[in-house]
């Protein structure tokens, strides 16, 4: 998983990529490809 910034730029990367908010943190899942994987905060 990565730490990053900006999650604008990482759910284009993938067209299965959902930006969620989870306990006040936000992350970028995908579940067709798992690899793809983000957390912002």
């Amino acid at each position: 998983m990565k730490i990053v910034n900006s999650l604008k730029s990482l759910k284009k990367r993938d067209a299965n990529c959902r930006v969620v908010r989870r306990k006040g943190r936000t992350y970028v899942i995908n579940k067709k490809n798992k690899r793809y994987k983000a957390r912002q905060g």
